[in-house]
This record gives C-alpha cells, sequence and structure tokens, in this order.
C-alpha cells in the first residue's frame, strides 16, 4: 500500500474545524436481523475470572461508576445473538436512523423493511414493510435529520423517499441500475451511484437533478464528509478519488489499494475514513492529511462493508470469511470476531449505542430467505445507572431478523 502521491490541491491541505464536544454513537446490522448482547454473568464467577485475569483494579474503577469502563474488547466475549425472519430473499443493506430507534433493511425481494426497536429492550419489535420497487433494493440510508425518512436505491431504476410511519413515498426517476446511496450530512442532497458508473446528485426539496457524472472507471460505495464539501469515490482501480464542492473534474486520487476499493465509513469524530478492498485489507485514513496510518488485515477475502462504532473507537468490517471483525482504532489490535454462518453484506454500529447489525447471505447457499442480525453490547462504555438498568432487565440478550 502506498500513500498519495499527487500533489495535493489547498483545500486538502487546510486542517478541518474539529469539535471535539460532539458526541457521536454507532451500531451495525446483518442479512436477515438479530442483536447480540452481554450474557448476565454471576457476579462471583465474573470476579474470579477477573482476578485470573489479572483485571481485578479495571473492575473495581468499573464499579465505581463513570463513562470510561474496561480494556478495549474486554467484555465482548460475553455475547449471544437471537435470529428473526422477514425478507423472502437475501438482504443487501442495512442501516440505522439518526435518533438509533429504527433500523431499516433492503432486499432482493424488492422490498425494504423498517424495524422499531427499542436498543434496552423493554418493548416489542415491530415493523413495517415498504412495497413499490420492482427490482432489488441494493442499498438505502435514513435522513441525517429526520428520524423517519429513509431512502432506498434500486435496480429497477427508481429512488424512493419513504416516510417510515405510513409506508408512502416518493419517487425519482433515473436512468440506470442504481446501486449505491448517500446523503449528504446536512440532508439537503442524496448522491447515488448506478451500475454504468454513474453518479447522480439530487436535491432533496426539488427531487431533482443537480449535478451528474459519469467515470470511464468502476464506481464503488460514496460518502460525504461532514462539512459536506468534500466528497468519496471508491473505485475499482485501487484508488479513492476526493472531490472537492462536487468538481468530479478535479479531484485528488489516492493510491489506496492493490485492489479495487469496494467500500467506504466515515469516522464519526471526523478524524478518519476506512475504506475496504478487494486485496482483503481495511485501510484507515486521516482525514486532514490523507494519509494512510493503518491497515486491518484479519480478512482473507474482499472486504464488503466497513464501519465505526459511535465513538469512534472500534471499526467492525467483513467478508465472505466466516466472522465480522472488531478491532480497536487506534491500535489497529483486533478485540473481537463474531461468528458468521454465511457471507456477509453490510455492517452498520448505531449512532446512539453499541449496537451492531449485521446482514448476509443465507448460512444455506441454496436457500433464498434473508436474515439480518444484530449484537447488543452496553459493556463497553456505559454509566452505572446503566450497567444496573441493564443487569435488571429481563431481556438482556434479544436479536431481529428481517
Amino acid at each position: 500500500m502506498s500513500h498519495c502521491m499527487v500533489n495535493l490541491p489547498n483545500f486538502l491541505i487546510q486542517p478541518s474545524p474539529s469539535s471535539p464536544n460532539q458526541v457521536h454513537h454507532g451500531f451495525c446490522c446483518y442479512f436477515g436481523f438479530s442483536f447480540y448482547s452481554p450474557i448476565k454473568a454471576d457476579s462471583r464467577r465474573r470476579r474470579e475470572r477477573e482476578k485470573m485475569e489479572g483485571r481485578e483494579e479495571e473492575r473495581k474503577g468499573i464499579s465505581g461508576g463513570g463513562a470510561a469502563v474496561s480494556a478495549p474488547g474486554a467484555n465482548l466475549k460475553d455475547l449471544v445473538s437471537r435470529e428473526y425472519y422477514g425478507h423472502k430473499k437475501k438482504v443487501h443493506s442495512v442501516a440505522w436512523n439518526c435518533l438509533g430507534t429504527k433500523l431499516a433493511s433492503g432486499s432482493i425481494d424488492h422490498t425494504a423493511r423498517v424495524w422499531s426497536i427499542d436498543p434496552h429492550g423493554h418493548s416489542k419489535v415491530k415493523d413495517i414493510e415498504l412495497k413499490g420497487h420492482t427490482d432489488s433494493v441494493d442499498q438505502l440510508c435514513w435522513d441525517p435529520n429526520h428520524p423517519d425518512t429513509v431512502a432506498t436505491a434500486a435496480a429497477d431504476k427508481s429512488i424512493r423517499l419513504w416516510d417510515a410511519r405510513s409506508g408512502k413515498c416518493q419517487i425519482i426517476e433515473l436512468s440506470g441500475e442504481n446501486i449505491n446511496i448517500t446523503y449528504k450530512h446536512d440532508g439537503s442532497q442524496i448522491a447515488v451511484g448506478n451500475k454504468e458508473d454513474e453518479l447522480t446528485i439530487l436535491d432533496v426539496r426539488t427531487l431533482k437533478v443537480v449535478k451528474k457524472h459519469k467515470a470511464n472507471y468502476e464506481m464503488n460505495e460514496i460518502a460525504w464528509n461532514k462539512a459536506g464539501d468534500l466528497f468519496y469515490i471508491t473505485t475499482g482501480l485501487g484508488h479513492i478519488e476526493v472531490v472537492k464542492d462536487l468538481e468530479f473534474l478535479k479531484p485528488c486520487k489516492l493510491n489506496a489499494h492493490t485492489a479495487g476499493c469496494y467500500c467506504i465509513a466515515m469516522d464519526p469524530l471526523d478524524r478518519y475514513f476506512a475504506v475496504g478492498s478487494a486485496d482483503s485489507l481495511v485501510s484507515l485514513w486521516n482525514v486532514k492529511e490523507l494519509l494512510c496510518i493503518r491497515t486491518f488485515t484479519k480478512l482473507e477475502s474482499p472486504v464488503r462493508t466497513v464501519s465505526f462504532n459511535h465513538t469512534g473507537e472500534f471499526i467492525a468490517y467483513a467478508s465472505e470469511d466466516p466472522f465480522i471483525d472488531i478491532a480497536n482504532v487506534e491500535t489497529g489490535r483486533s478485540v473481537h470476531q463474531i461468528p458468521c454462518k454465511a457471507a456477509m453484506n453490510s455492517v452498520e454500529w448505531n449512532p446512539k449505542y453499541n449496537l451492531l447489525a449485521y446482514a448476509g447471505d443465507d448460512k444455506n447457499k441454496y436457500a433464498d430467505e434473508g436474515m439480518v442480525a444484530a449484537v447488543q453490547s452496553f459493556s463497553l462504555a456505559c454509566t452505572k445507572k446503566c450497567r444496573k438498568s441493564v443487569k435488571t432487565t429481563p431481556v438482556n440478550s434479544w436479536a431481529i431478523l428481517l
């Protein structure tokens, strides 16, 4: 892997403003849907285990209260998951709304589903089916500022903006089979990529096309930075294009990987972005200097999906390998692996809690059923009050499959 060897434009050299006081949260999803959560363990057994592993002082620090808890990944191993099914065929995409209370999934069965979820597990999970597309729903995303508006991109050449409460939608017809979609962080625009390697920028208020860009090479997942002035494009050539103010003819090209770049995720603290590649690596980039600072190397197959948790402390990524790897962002160390029985298509952290949802192919390759799973963990960073509520909650491990 090499760094960007081009002369950087001035807009990429200027440091971007930071917001150290802003709090972010995250979660991730699976084809079908299930939640991962800590098992309620006997306190005596837990203390004995901590003593044996040399973590007695850490336990005392946790029990004293406060928000910061435990070493990275220390409590990630006591997790279980349950699965529930809803889609008739495999799920390609999952995403949380801005409040972390609703999870959407898109499937090749031509539908999307929205699940209303209590992150603490106190109420039953409810869902609504969004029907109208006539082909595979390949990706979806939520309005960053509206918890009930979700956008879907489908192979039927249309984009639909749904009201997740009523199931009604607005339709925008485009020219190609849509496979990628993302919102600008202020909610004013949507970017859509199709199989013909054409990008379309839509104005959400007028539902009109404001810009188009056609590339002569493969374009994959796309993303805006938090300020909305930089746009990132992953390409099949192994480089990342960074575009200022949607000036697509003047990109900065970062030589990122030795094979095609497939997926991208933005750090909620606006420090990094991560790129997954067909070379089985995930690269982590500094957003100000545009330098690769480390790679995550646990996978052996092309990386399909990547996501940061809400604090920016952990990153989850997956492929056709039989697990999802969770790593510490700052150290690069793998802290936990979630076993999977099928290839993963999408992982997504909840924006408010340490909840991970993930979606993938059916474990039986001959079956057409779709499943989404989610993993819940309050052990990574929560207050004493929060831990008490989890301990006394009858349902402390739960899941939903779409």
